[in-house]
């Protein structure tokens, strides 16, 4: 009886297999493994049970290294034990991972393989993380698509108990573990033939037990740990071999081949590329049609990674091989060469003592690196580093898909080279994060997958925010299988889902000629055509595209859905793309909203019904002439009076041309300018607060508790407003300390994110319409270029002297300057506004050690950083360290600067003659607890460094440079979920 097919993606494919064969699952969350733990959690609480009809135990920990200590602790105690981790997480697991093999102990750890935090934090995918474990003696299997990732998960845990070696299984982080396919699911019955039961009952005979007690984890001494050491060589000698006969096994039960090193391509191969994770799923993909086309050329996918079998390794290899090619997807700074790379050269270094003879003349060996930090890894690419091994003198130590201009390690591919399979539909879908769109797609791939006889995959391209960032869905369906681990390039269907994304982003550039193009327009059908700008206008005239509009928005709302626009646009993909039929593709539909809302009520339920039912009655055909006829242009990724860093680098991250900037665009360090979310301009707000002045109570509430800093307001002396735009409001400031002065309030239209917070805190209303308070919701389109006006005017009206200000009270705090804007927070972040307000009251002193978490994502995720300075160029300066680590890094930072500020006054004295006693003493004993003092401490550091600059010394060279730490500094702890804590001179 054939498998049961269903449509998962990498991480509940593992989780599958793990689960199946664990007694006890020990878990900690990090991206992009945390659905992993969430399923066994998930599963074990619906009382699913493992192959031997137990439910495994899932316990979460505090921490990853809690998470790897409660392995080990559950292994020695005979425990059949499994994790999931990735990045810093699976470091912090380090020490645990040394003591479980260094005990010889059947384990399965399963890493959703995860760049690690250096110069900057990234939550995806490389091998950095794995390839910072090789020396713990645990064995690495790498499986390369979501079908091995379920294998493959299993074949480690087997081969753990059989070799008592513990086991790393990885696979690369979004790329595969967020990869939606079909694939075939194991059952219970092959996972009971491959788990050898004596095995298991050895396992436990080995448990720690007080009825036969052992001492485990002795402290030795130089005259035997040196021995006692070398007692497990055996057990590394012989693991390939066991490796390798579990594979077959598996082979021989289920049907699929799996080797230690796995040869595809020309059997007289000349040039060779060894590589793992998904990016060999792509080079075996171009290498079929290079060798079709005649090219000696050939790929061998690495399973096995540790233990490394040298005899393995040159067993697989052809002959005929003049030149490998290591790809490696992780950089060691400083090492001769990448692990990989290295790796293969010792192999062959051992072949050749050993004497095996094989290759006529050694093969020459050169490496390259890719892929870092889920990087694109294209067929354009494998074919660019075939031709960079083809030359005389190949460049080693290269690297492609990337522009390197600092240090020319990088190799020219052709970017416009595609394999894309005729007769397959590859749609792409431009979303808004949270507006539905991914969720809805995934949903497609399995109605798709699961109904048809079609093979689907699905990937989805998102940053770091969870919410209001683009998202760019690629989906391929087709009667084929799908081993295409990369991007869309040549898409027949195309749809947008945010209209705002016609005016800043090249959505129609994958679209190829005769596409199908919907797009979501808030725009009558009858004015759609001309609202686009001629750029897209033209694109879709040379490309002869199938134009079809609907607004999801107004039928959203209309039914109640306020946002969620998934269902609609779904609906009008599969009307459009005809993979099924309309009647059967619509109610295929229904079914999984069903299983997706139907704990939801009924309400629910019936409202996406009604969208359901909506969307094709609402699907428009646009009829557009043969020239483009629009007066609206392209808007610039930035405005043209950005700093030229902004324009040329931050622009191009926000364009989504990121990929474009060449190595030296970039600081070494990692070091950003601040300041720069006011230049995005994400215009994501179909609705924006409009101020009713007359009904304003001036409380500050709306000004205080909106998460983005896009509702402000200051008093002003009423001159100012004689260069006012006509639109503009004002009214007399209600407060007796600023008696005679005007107050406004004022939004900012393309930063808002319509999450209406200011309309809920507002406690002025309209006697004669309560629905009206001082503050509305209103459509955003129509005043967007007015608001626009009156917002750059309000930026240029002074902010209040901050001695004036009662900071005590919300009235007094709106008028303080924010320090922290326009952040990508989720709308209606409840963490935001307090971070803010920080910023108001210390931000221009502050120094924050931030964990990773929502706040380091909202407050240091590119292109743009919300914290900026104020007029006098002083503002928030930050840094994230690590999740766990970030109280000891923020107490680092106020050691340091109280030292430095020790040392300050300790050279002050020595230089009390030359820069005159008394500002000496002025400086060491103002009062800086209050802004006044602030304000005068500054004034004197300012004088300080005017007599430094002359002198020459080496006293007064390090006063001058630790000057600014005599004005006292604020340092703050912030959480990954945005708790703060003030360790010093806060205020």
């Amino acid at each position: 009886m054939a498998r049961k097919i269903v449509t998962i993606d990498g991480n509940e494919a593992t989780t599958y297999s793990s689960h199946k064969i664990s007694e006890v699952i020990s878990i900690y969350p990090i991206t992009p493994s945390s659905v992993m733990g969430e399923l066994a959690d998930k599963w074990s609480s619906e009382g699913r049970t493992n192959i031997w009809g137990t439910v495994p135990l899932v316990q979460e920990m505090q921490s990853e290294g809690g998470a790897a200590a409660a392995c080990h602790g559950a292994l020695q105690r005979g425990g059949l034990t499994t994790t999931f981790t990735a990045s810093q997480g699976l470091l912090l697991m380090i020490p645990s991972m040394y003591k479980i093999a260094g005990e010889l102990t059947p384990a399965l750890f399963n890493v959703s393989a995860r760049a690690l935090a250096t110069h900057a934090l990234s939550i995806f995918g490389d091998h950095s993380d794995v390839m910072s474990v090789r020396g713990t003696g645990w064995g690495l299997l790498s499986s390369n698509s979501v079908q091995e990732a379920m294998d493959l998960s299993l074949i480690a845990g087997a081969a753990s108990l059989e070799s008592r070696v513990p086991f790393l299984h990885f696979f690369d982080g979004f790329r595969t573990s967020h990869e939606v396919a079909k694939v075939e699911l194991l059952e219970d019955d092959d996972y009971i033939k491959m788990i050898d039961e004596n095995m298991v009952r050895a396992h436990r005979e080995r448990a720690m037990n007080p009825e036969t007690p052992v001492l485990r984890g002795t402290s030795q001494n130089p005259d035997t740990f040196f021995q006692a050491r070398e007692t497990v060589n055996p057990f590394y000698i012989e693991c390939p071999a066991i490796v390798d006969r579990v594979m077959k096994r598996f082979e021989k039960i289920v049907g699929r081949k799996y080797e230690l090193f796995q040869y595809i391509g020309a059997p007289d191969a000349e040039r060779v590329i060894v590589m793992m994770g998904s990016g060999a799923e792509t080079t075996h993909e171009t290498i079929n049609h290079l060798v079709d086309k005649g090219e000696k050329v050939g790929l061998l996918k690495i399973r096995l990674y540790r233990p490394f079998s040298v005899k393995h390794f040159i067993n697989a290899l052809p002959s005929t091989v003049k030149t490998i090619c290591a790809l490696d997807r992780t950089k060691e700074p400083g090492s001769i060469g990448e692990p990989l790379y290295e790796d293969i050269i010792t192999a062959l270094t051992e072949d050749r003592i050993s004497g095996t003879g094989k290759f006529a003349a050694e093969p020459l060996v050169i490496g390259g690196r890719y892929g870092l930090s889920s990087k694109e890894y294209t067929p354009g690419m494998v074919v660019g580093v075939f031709e960079n091994i083809k030359l005389d003198k190949p460049k080693n130590h290269f690297t492609v898909g990337i522009v390197d201009d600092v240090t020319n390690t990088s190799i020219e591919y052709d970017p416009d080279y595609t394999l894309e399979t005729p007769g397959q539909t590859r749609a792409v879908f431009f979303g808004l994060g949270a507006d539905g769109t991914v969720s809805a797609n995934k949903n497609s791939i399995k109605i798709i997958g699961e109904d048809t006889d079609n093979y689907g995959q699905g990937y989805f391209v998102y940053d770091s925010r969870k919410a209001g960032s683009l998202t760019v869905s690629h989906l391929r369906f087709g009667p084929d299988p799908i081993p295409s681990p990369y991007l869309i390039r040549r898409a027949n269907f195309v749809a947008c889902h945010q209209f705002p994304f016609m005016e800043r982003i090249n959505v129609l550039r994958t679209a190829e000629p005769g596409a199908t193009f919907l797009l979501n327009s808030p725009i009558p059908t009858d004015e759609t055509w001309d609202m686009l700008p001629r750029q897209v206008q033209q694109e879709i005239i040379d490309k002869k595209l199938e134009f079809y509009v609907i607004d999801a928005y107004k039928i959203a709302k209309e039914i109640g859905l306020g946002a969620r626009i998934n269902t609609i646009m779904q609906t009008g993909f599969f009307i459009l793309s005809g993979i099924l039929p309309k009647k059967e593709a619509l109610d295929r539909i229904k079914q999984f909203i069903k299983k997706t809302y139907g704990s939801r009520g009924e309400k629910i339920l019936e409202m996406n019904y009604a969208a359901v039912d909506k969307a094709p009655d609402n699907l428009h055909k646009i009829e557009y002439p043969d020239k483009a006829t629009s007066k609206h242009e392209m808007l610039p990724p930035v405005p043209d009076e950005a700093p030229e860093y902004v324009r040329k680098v931050i622009g191009k991250m926000i364009a989504k041309e990121g990929d474009d900037l060449p190595v030296s665009a970039f600081a070494p360090d990692g070091t950003f300018p601040t300041g720069t979310t006011k230049w995005e301009k994400r215009n994501i707000a179909l609705e924006i607060p409009v101020w009713d002045p007359e009904l304003c109570i001036q409380c500050g509430k709306c000004v205080l508790i909106c998460p983005h800093a896009v509702i402000r307001s200051k008093v002003y002396d009423p001159g100012i407003l004689d260069k006012a735009p006509k639109a503009f409001k004002s009214i007399d400031a209600k407060s007796k300390d600023f008696k005679g002065m005007k107050f406004s309030l004022q939004v900012s239209p393309e930063d808002c994110t319509q999450c209406g917070l200011c309309v809920k805190q507002c406690p002025a209303k309209n006697k004669a319409e309560p629905d009206r308070k001082a503050i509305n919701l209103e459509p955003q389109p129509p005043i967007r270029e007015q608001e626009k006006e009156n917002w750059e005017f309000f930026l240029t009206i002074p902010y209040i002297d901050r001695e004036k200000i009662n900071r005590s009270v919300t009235r007094g705090v709106q008028f303080l300057e924010p320090l922290f804007e326009f952040s990508g927070a989720c709308a209606g972040c409840g963490e935001t506004p307090y971070v803010k307000l920080l910023s108001q009251l210390f931000g221009d002193r502050a120094v924050i050690g931030n964990a990773t978490g929502c706040s380091s994502i909202y407050g240091g995720n590119l292109p743009a950083t919300p914290y900026t300075t104020n007029s006098n160029g002083n503002g928030v300066t930050w840094n994230n360290s690590l999740f766990e680590d970030v109280a000891e890094f923020g107490f680092g930072m106020r050691l340091a600067i109280d030292k430095q500020k020790e040392y300050a006054q300790e050279l002050l004295g020595r230089l009390s003659s030359d820069i005159g006693k008394d500002l000496a003493k002025s400086i060491i004993e103002t009062d800086q607890t209050d802004e006044a003092g602030i304000n005068k401490q500054r004034g004197h550091v300012a004088a300080l460094k005017e007599k430094l600059a002359g002198n020459d010394s080496s006293d007064a060279k390090n006063l001058l440079g630790l000057a600014d730490t005599l004005v006292n500094k604020s340092v703050w702890i912030l959480g990954g979920d945005g708790w703060a804590y003030d360790i010093g001179y806060g205020g």
